[in-house]
């Protein structure tokens, strides 16, 4: 009896296994391609004493430096940032972060005002695949499936990656248990310079409005901050290219004025900010590079103290223990080739 028990045991537990272990090779690792799919599950193994949590696209994860934050104002930042994320995914990573610590100011970066709805399964993979199982994670997912995805796929990667055989790579195997951090505080350092050369020509848009989804999101990212005693700013990031219409603009203004809430256009503010275009820009005004991204956050921080008092820790032993290496990490990443 007892080893019909053992056998089945092991009939069950060994297909379980070997499942687990397909699943662990075969998930994409994003450790040196496309490494904006290993950044949310990087905020999980980080210190949780922030003052303040950036949300938002490419135009924060690639633009602003919390090292350059904290070596000029003590400023502890972390960026839960991924490619093309969408405001009801701001609102639930905020929701998730809000379970290990709770910032003294949230910056959200508004750009993603103006995305209608997912664009593809590969963008939400990159931000809700790094998320931990929780509710917020379940919501988010439910908010943001194509009609081609199911939540079971969420589920069990497996489901959907199970045809990755031929994209195998060494990565693969070297990092089936644990990627490598690809950012420095959720930052994705870029040291390239590609100037503006050209701007495109500004089109015109059928309907300027946000959608009423977006608001309704914006709305609960505003509530959820002010019923957790949390600064809410609202920024956009300076770049030449894709357009920030000025019926954008208006809104995020009238919102913000009707909200109380401190709306930083950097568009507006780059000359005084020190950026060149020239210099400090790697994909032709998109983004900005590492020289440009530390003279936003050189910005940026002062506003958060100016505005809101936020604390000097460089003194304090608990936060230099953990920002040493950060900045030790940042420099050497800067002078690697």
């Amino acid at each position: 009896m007892k080893k019909k028990v053992c056998v089945g045991f092991a009939v069950v537990l060994i297909p379980i296994v070997c499942l687990y272990f397909l699943q662990c090779l075969l998930v994409p690792k994003y450790a040196t391609d496309i490494k904006e799919g290993a950044m949310i599950q990087e905020y999980y193994s980080s210190d949780k004493k922030h003052d303040v949590l950036i949300l938002g696209d490419c135009e924060v994860y690639e633009n602003i430096s919390p090292v350059t934050m904290w070596e000029n104002y003590g400023i502890s930042c972390y960026i839960r940032g991924s490619a093309e994320q969408l405001i009801w995914q701001s609102y639930y990573l905020l929701e998730d972060t809000l379970r290990y610590e709770k910032p003294e100011v949230v910056v959200l970066n508004v750009l993603a005002m103006s995305q209608g709805e997912a664009k593809s399964e590969a963008y939400n993979r990159m931000t809700l695949d790094g998320m931990k199982w929780s509710k917020s994670k379940i919501e988010s997912i439910k908010a943001s499936m194509t009609d081609k995805e199911d939540m079971l796929s969420y589920i069990f990667p497996l489901l959907r990656y199970h045809s990755r055989w031929s994209e195998l790579t060494m990565d693969d195997v070297k990092y089936m248990y644990k990627t490598p951090s690809v950012t420095t505080n959720g930052y994705l350092m870029q040291k390239g310079v590609r100037p503006v050369t050209t701007i495109p020509k500004v089109m015109p848009l059928p309907d300027y409005s946000f959608s009423e989804k977006n608001f309704e999101y914006l709305d609960k990212i505003c509530s959820l901050c002010n019923n957790n005693g949390i600064k809410l700013v609202l920024m956009k990031a300076p770049s030449v290219y894709p357009h920030w219409y000025d019926e954008w603009d208006s809104q995020i203004k009238d919102y913000a004025d009707k909200n109380n809430i401190l709306y930083l256009n950097t568009i507006n503010e780059a000359e005084n900010i020190g950026i060149d275009y020239s210099q400090d820009t790697f994909d032709y005004g998109q983004h900005l590079n590492v020289n440009g991204a530390e003279k936003l956050s050189k910005y940026l921080g002062k506003q958060l103290v100016d505005n809101y008092g936020l604390k000097d820790h460089r003194n304090e032993e608990e936060y230099t223990r953990v920002w040493n290496p950060l900045v030790d990490k940042y420099y050497q990443e800067k002078q690697d080739e």
